[in-house]
């Protein structure tokens, strides 16, 4: 008897135990895990730092309320925001997060209307779900929000539909969940420029592509973008629930005492995970992932995009879209790699996608490659 909500179509397998980047399930077997569990355990399943930050915590607090004065909070914040004047919001997930940016848009700019992209993904809540162009997972859910707006993703025609009556336009530089699709830079920058012309707010979601995924603290950083907010979740703190809100000083003033708030959100156990966290993610820790990054991506543009299965490669830093022909489907080759001991994740339009731990070994990307690569010849060789 199965006492859960069937809302996951689930493998055949428990993960019981967790060392560095290998995981190992309820018969013993061991694999090499490329998906951190979903783009969260950015730093492996054995981060001392973090476990020991959790165990410090344990001993003093886990838990309090928002009610109270919270130093661990002001850490992980100025962690967060280091060399800008920003201010942050602190709830449980990813979804929370842009819940928290969409009020944060329309309650100080007094306009509702926002513009959001085709394929995103923002969450699985009501505002969230909104926002997200993905009418599959919104299929019986409606009336969703009103005043959201859809465009399409990179096309330069949607700079037409940033006009001065939205409260935001919000979109992710790399999306996800729509395929690992790279936003193009100049696209990227004409949107931003349009909305600063105009007195719109940018948010950028890095739930995803956020935390040292791309060899950055946010994947923006790459584009020399200013986003009026971005929000984070996953990585923050290496597997415990945690998601923030980061906005511009100057919107402080909408989100008073009373205007939001949230029970568990900036929990201390959470708090000190992502301290500790943010704290590894210094400068040479990303320059070490840019550099394995670089190596990564070498190899798979020199061994796995010239496969006749393979019909392109997308992302950035360890955040990799391995698109495959549709005559083999994506869930069939997960499914032969977990046989032969790596574990994957997939994306939209027959999307193989890698989020390896950033603490992955360079020998270990080449060993999950020579897997991947063999696995698709032998999956073709057999049908």
């Amino acid at each position: 008897m199965n006492s859960l909500f069937q809302t996951y179509k689930r493998f055949p397998f428990e993960i019981v135990k967790g060392q560095e980047t290998t995981l190992t399930d309820n018969s013993g077997k061991e694999y090499l895990d490329l998906t951190s569990g979903i783009g969260v355990c950015n730093l492996g399943y054995s981060a001392t730092a973090v476990k020991q930050a959790v165990s410090s915590q344990l001993d003093k607090i886990w838990h309090t309320s928002n009610l109270y004065e919270s130093s661990l909070q002001e850490k992980v914040a100025e962690l967060l925001t280091v060399g800008t004047n920003k201010k942050v919001f602190f709830c449980n997930s990813g979804t929370e997060a842009n819940e928290a940016a969409l009020k944060l848009a329309r309650k100080a700019t007094g306009k509702k209307k926002v513009l959001a992209f085709d394929h995103s993904f923002h969450g699985r809540t009501y505002g969230s779900l909104s926002l997200t162009g993905n009418e599959t997972i919104k299929t019986g859910f409606g009336p969703l929000v009103p005043d959201i707006a859809f465009a399409t993703y990179n096309d330069f025609a949607a700079l037409a539909q940033i006009t001065s009556d939205l409260a935001a336009v919000i979109l992710e530089v790399i999306q996800g969940e729509g395929g690992i699709v790279n936003g193009n830079p100049k696209w990227l920058h004409a949107i931003a420029q349009k909305c600063h012309d105009l007195g719109v707010l940018l948010i950028i979601d890095e739930v995803q592509s956020g935390i040292g995924r791309t060899g950055k603290l946010f994947a923006y950083q790459h584009y020399g973008l200013d986003p009026d907010i971005v929000t984070v979740a996953k990585g923050l703190a290496n597997g415990l629930p945690v998601g923030a809100m980061i906005g511009k000083e100057n919107l402080a003033s909408a989100f008073g005492p009373g205007s939001h708030g949230t029970t568990f959100g900036g929990n201390p156990l959470a708090m000190a995970a992502a301290a500790a966290v943010l704290e590894t993610l210094d400068t040479a820790f990303l320059e070490a992932v840019q550099q394995k990054a670089s190596f990564f991506w070498y190899y798979l543009e020199k061994d796995l995009a010239p496969l006749a299965e393979v019909t392109a490669l997308s992302g950035k830093g360890l955040m990799v879209g391995i698109h495959l022909k549709k005559e083999l489907p994506v869930e069939n080759v997960i499914t032969a790699l977990q046989h032969a001991g790596l574990l994957t994740l997939s994306s939209r339009d027959n999307t193989l996608r890698l989020l390896p731990p950033l603490v992955i070994t360079g020998s270990e990307l080449l060993k999950s490659l020579e897997i991947i690569k063999n696995v698709l010849q032998n999956m073709t060789v057999s049908q």
